[in-house]
């Protein structure tokens, strides 16, 4: 490699991440870290993790299950352990895997940047998709697996639930997060977001304790420090892959309609491993090479629920048999959902 060529590409990614870090993304993913650490510290986990057990009738375990990775913010690492605690503890194996494969795909930092840089049909899909087939994923798992009447333990309340004022915090940050979404007038923004961040702060320091606010902080800061080094990485490389990719085989293999193209996008991204959002810039840069957005939704479905260290790890939390069998589920799935996208959107 020459060294004209060489700094050619140094410079594709750095001005990748000069656009990245451009205002309008800056202004999304600030108040997308404060909410992620105030859901991560105010909310309880095990508040959640409750209804996955014995008690809770079907239609409360598979719902709280679709739609928990929204209030527990867990990424593809963080839910393993998770998952581990709630299928040991006695959960059946049908909530299990639909928490197991909805948490890391409807991540709300996740869900909002995917939004933000791959458009709104995008990011809407992959939180509608991932929750409702989800629990396809697990009631599929559960014919198979817990014929007839089993018998499950129930899983111990830990602790007391939250006080409400953590659901009152949740709505007045995600307005904040929306607000600039919403209105394009600049003087209009500011004078709707300055007064509602005033109304945060004071509420917040008027509804937590110090130990609690010290707790939310602690656990943003530490998002913004294990995320974001590995996202300016990933949107650095993203920046090179668009340069050095040709266009041609991107197309080919992933830029028409035929299932073949789906089913690619589906099983190279299962066996990738993702850092919490740097499948959005790594898809991105694909998407400008001439990559469809339905096997770009199958990607982001793939992606987040599996990788090759994750597949061992769950096939040993659960056995081999089972293990294979939700690891081919989520793949079909993520297939079959782009198919349906692409076919929607023409």
């Amino acid at each position: 490699m020459s060294t004209d060529y060489f700094i050619f590409l140094m410079n594709a990614g750095l001005q990748s991440v000069q656009e990245y870090l451009a205002l309008h993304v800056l202004l999304c993913l600030v108040p997308a870290f404060f909410l992620a650490g105030a859901i991560a510290s105010l909310f309880s986990k095990e508040s959640v993790l409750k209804f996955f057990g014995a008690d809770a009738p079907k239609y409360v375990s598979y719902s709280v299950a679709a739609a928990s990775g929204c209030l527990l913010a867990v990424c593809s690492c963080t839910v393993l352990p998770l998952f581990a605690g709630i299928y040991k503890r006695g959960a059946g194996i049908g909530p299990a895997t639909t928490f197991l494969f909805s948490a890391p795909a409807i991540n709300i930092l996740a869900i909002v940047y995917t939004a933000k840089i791959l458009g709104y049909d995008l990011g809407v899909a992959r939180a509608v998709v991932a929750v409702s087939l989800s629990i396809v994923v697990g009631l599929t798992m559960a014919a198979i697996f817990e014929r007839g009447k089993v018998e499950r333990k129930k899983i111990a309340t830990f602790g007391e639930d939250k006080h409400r004022n953590s659901a009152y915090l949740f709505i007045l940050l995600l307005g904040i997060l929306v607000v600039p979404e919403i209105f394009g007038s600049w003087l209009l923004m500011l004078s709707i977001l300055i007064p509602l961040i005033a109304i945060t702060v004071y509420f917040s320091f008027k509804w937590f304790t110090r130990e609690e606010l010290s707790d939310w902080m602690g656990e943003t800061w530490f998002l913004v420090k294990q995320i974001t080094p590995l996202l300016l990485i990933g949107v650095f490389f993203a920046g090179i892959i668009v340069e050095v990719l040709p266009s041609e085989y991107v197309a080919r293999f992933v830029g028409g309609d035929s299932v073949s193209s789906y089913l690619i996008a589906a099983t190279s991204a299962a066996l990738m491993y993702f850092s919490t959002l740097t499948e959005v810039p790594i898809i991105s840069a694909l998407t400008v090479l001439g990559m469809g957005r339905g096997p770009a939704l199958s990607m982001l479905l793939a992606g987040p629920a599996l990788s090759l260290p994750n597949m061992i790890v769950i096939s040993r939390i659960m056995g081999a048999k089972r293990g294979a069998s939700y690891i081919m589920l989520v793949v079909v799935i993520a297939t079959l959902a782009g198919l349906g996208f692409g076919y929607l959107i023409g």
